[in-house]
């Protein structure tokens, strides 16, 4: 036991320098660049060439190690940024919409469930376009009365007063309001049915694929 110790220790100790030397040329690189359109090859990486294209090769092989492109400006650094947050920001709206499919056919058991789902907020914003409409219908009306009022006074001859100016003025500012109002409402309606729509045929498609086909 004592010999055949002492054997591998020998032989350990022959193969130290070669296994080191093979050490430091796998470590050793080879870089090759371009300069002013030449191509120099050297051991060592000048300072000029730091942020330069460079192609790093193993001198005892000869084979490439890697290829490094040059060193981005910080406007392409930022483009490069705000272009991986951009598809990190996508890929997490595809997730997300996806978990939102899986939970829409786990909530509904048939398409008149969701339906009925949506039929709810129809309802609400219905009711709330009814009401904007008959407001703009009370100011439009009340905004025309006080504007015959003042038409009126100057046909025949007298100065319209403050109060009244000043409650036109107020009316036209409400019914300014409440018009903006309703077509914020109108264009909710119509993106509602959208979504619907599109909230169908996604639970089409998904309770179709659970099914086989």
């Amino acid at each position: 036991m004592t010999k055949t110790i002492a054997r591998i220790a020998c032989i350990a100790l022959l193969l130290a320098p070669a296994l080191a030397s093979a050490q430091r040329d796998g470590d050793r690189r080879l870089y090759c660049w371009e300069e002013n359109g030449r191509k120099i090859c050297g051991d060592a990486l000048p300072a000029s060439a730091v942020d330069a294209p460079r192609t790093e090769i193993n001198p005892s092989t000869g084979l490439v190690r890697a290829r490094v492109g040059r060193a981005l400006t910080d406007e392409e650094r930022a483009a490069a940024e705000a272009e991986a947050r951009r598809a990190a920001q996508q890929a997490e709206a595809e997730a997300a919409a996806r978990r939102r499919d899986i939970a829409m056919v786990e909530s509904y058991a048939t398409e008149a469930d969701l339906e009925r789902a949506y039929d709810n907020r129809i309802i609400l914003i219905d009711e709330s376009i009814k009401t904007s409409r008959m407001g703009v219908a009370n100011l439009r009306m009340s905004l025309l009365t006080q504007l015959r009022q003042a038409a009126e006074a100057e046909l025949h001859g007298r100065a319209v007063g403050k109060p009244l100016l000043q409650n036109i003025t107020r009316q036209h500012a409400d019914l300014m309001r409440q018009q903006e109002i309703l077509e914020q409402q109108l264009r909710e309606r119509e993106e509602l049915d959208a979504s619907l729509q599109q909230a169908r045929e996604r639970y089409r498609s998904l309770t179709s694929a659970r099914r086989g086909g």
